[in-house]
């Protein structure tokens, strides 16, 4: 009589009912992939630019997301009109956003419009007086190597020996934590102005706040000769809103001063979102808006060029080279690598970003507050957006 073994029959017989339930859940899990986007970047989409949409709308959601901090604002735009834009809670399309460091870039178009002007002249010693004293060294310092960041003035750029807050002693304090917040506050090209040479005129490339507020006082020096604070800042408002940001459309673009008169060259620049891409729009169109040249082309280009002393850097504009270092640990400031090599950007504290991109059409805008390390979060994922666009690398 044969051996009966049911049981085995049975597992035998379940075992490819067993394998191909774990294929399906596997296919499964392999089939999900990344998240879709959040509905919020869904519907700041309006056009792909070329972009993988569900990736573009996920690399939004990544920039606005906990780990960076507080993204304010972030607004893509190809070939002139905006693709993407969103904003965080509280901040509209109208509201006035802080520009921090790039104000350096408002100044230098500033200062550009007065060279044309004839009023400032790019190769002679800035007319300083206490600079033009007999023996000074500094009378040897150029136009030119201010806005290229090469003056050669003592200065520490770094806030990092005042994060203490008001208990750090003065003589720890950084000079531009001095200079906005401290003893220079009242007068700050004062302070700027009366501090040594540390190298000379020309020599080395420091980046420094205190170089865009002595560009901003030789600006009002020559605007309103008197130095009565007042005159001094309608004088340069007046200009600065006639010459720069009305021919740019920056409607909603404000500039801060000093007690004494002085442009904060180095920040205290507001707009909206929207006008903050029209400046990386202008520069990249060298100076132009539909085809009118409204700051000459060569002077956009020389701010788009290498400074002498750091191929990262032109004149008050950061450029995408290899060599372009900043910020405590010497991080990249821009994309190399990640994006076309005429990427440029004007760059603030805390995250503030007009990144224009040439060879790719593109304009990309992020305004925020970020510290540090949040700040390299923000930075990265910039590149990475910047590289899912045609034209990257």
């Amino acid at each position: 009589m044969p051996v009966r073994r049911p049981p085995l029959i049975l597992a035998l017989s379940v075992l490819p009912a067993l394998a191909l339930t774990a294929l399906a859940g596997c296919g499964q899990d392999a089939q999900q992939g990344p998240p879709p986007p959040s509905a919020e970047s869904q519907a700041a989409v309006k056009d792909d630019g070329g972009a993988s949409r569900a990736a573009l709308g996920r690399a939004i959601d990544g920039l606005f997301a906990e780990d960076v901090g507080r993204t304010q604002a972030l607004i893509i735009m190809k070939r002139g009109s905006i693709i993407a834009e969103r904003y965080g809670e509280g901040i509209k399309p109208e509201t006035r956003l802080e520009g921090w460091g790039m104000g350096e870039c408002v100044t230098a178009l500033m200062v550009g419009q007065l060279i044309s002007d004839g009023r400032l002249r790019l190769n002679e010693s800035a007319p300083i007086p206490d600079w033009q004293r007999p023996g000074d060294p500094r009378g040897e310092i150029t136009l030119k190597q201010l806005l290229q960041m090469r003056s050669g003035l003592r200065h520490s750029e770094s806030v990092a020996s005042a994060t203490g807050g008001p208990q750090v002693p003065m003589a720890r304090q950084s000079d531009r934590m001095r200079m906005l917040y401290l003893d220079g506050r009242d007068d700050m090209a004062a302070y700027a102005e009366a501090q040594p040479l540390e190298a000379p005129a020309g020599a080395r490339f420091v980046e420094s706040a205190a170089t865009s507020v002595i560009l901003s006082d030789l600006a009002a020096r020559v605007l309103s000769p008197d130095h009565n604070p007042d005159r001094r800042r309608k004088a340069v408002g007046d200009y600065l809103r006639n010459r720069v940001f009305a021919p740019i459309g920056m409607d909603s673009a404000t500039a801060g001063y000093d007690r004494a008169g002085t442009m904060i060259g180095s920040a205290a620049v507001h707009a909206s979102a929207r006008d903050w891409a029209k400046l990386g729009e202008f520069l990249r169109h060298t100076g132009s808006i539909q085809g009118a040249q409204i700051l000459p082309r060569r002077w956009v280009q020389f701010m788009l060029e290498s400074s002498p002393r750091n191929p990262g850097y032109g004149a008050g504009v950061w450029l995408n080279k290899a060599k372009a270092k900043g910020g405590a640990a010497g991080e990249e400031v821009l994309f190399p690598g990640m994006a076309p090599a005429n990427v440029f950007a004007c760059v603030g504290e805390y995250g503030q970003y007009v990144i224009g991109s040439p060879d790719q059409l593109l304009t990309v805008v992020r305004l925020g507050e970020s510290d540090p390390q949040q700040e390299r979060l923000v930075h990265d994922r910039l590149g990475k957006l910047l590289a899912m666009f045609p034209g990257g690398i």
